[in-house]
């Protein structure tokens, strides 16, 4: 069964892309843009502080004080965030993107983040398994003796 860590290793080479609390929602829509990406974390110095993400912009799209020239990153960032060690399986990780109702987790070795999955990833990779699970099957069933069951 895999886990964070081998799920991490199958999408190093993404860049992770941050931006610093201070940073204008306009800048970290550039960035998101410039990337083709739906998040960003925050970092202040060598720490992540947040995550801020497609979504959080349009929760505080209607807020009255929202300028995108102006609002700050910090202002409707995502600080709880929700965190994974590299033993955790794939089940338990899709439990927290469930559970936690999130669609982005960070992925730590001792304290120390290592990487970012998206639940985009983890349905992915389940997804590409099951169906190598489901070729696999039938390569071995004989259709011959179901012939007369009128599928």
């Amino acid at each position: 069964m895999k886990t964070a860590e081998q799920l991490v290793n199958l999408t190093k080479g993404w860049e992770v892309v941050s931006v610093s609390p201070n940073a204008t929602l306009k800048e970290a829509i550039q960035l998101m843009v410039d990337h083709n990406i739906g998040s960003v974390l925050v970092k202040e110095g060598e720490e992540i502080v947040g995550i801020w993400t497609e979504r959080d912009l349009v929760l505080h799209a209607l807020s009255p004080d929202f300028n995108i020239e102006t609002s700050l990153v910090k202002k409707c960032m995502e600080t709880d965030l929700v965190k994974a060690q590299l033993d955790e399986d794939i089940y338990r990780l899709m439990d927290k993107f469930l559970g936690k109702r999130v669609r982005h987790i960070l992925v730590e070795n001792k304290g120390k983040f290592v990487g970012l999955l998206s639940l985009g990833d983890v349905i992915k990779y389940n997804l590409n398994e099951k169906t190598k699970e489901l070729e696999s099957i039938n390569s071995v069933v004989n259709w011959d003796y179901y012939e007369n069951w009128h599928w």
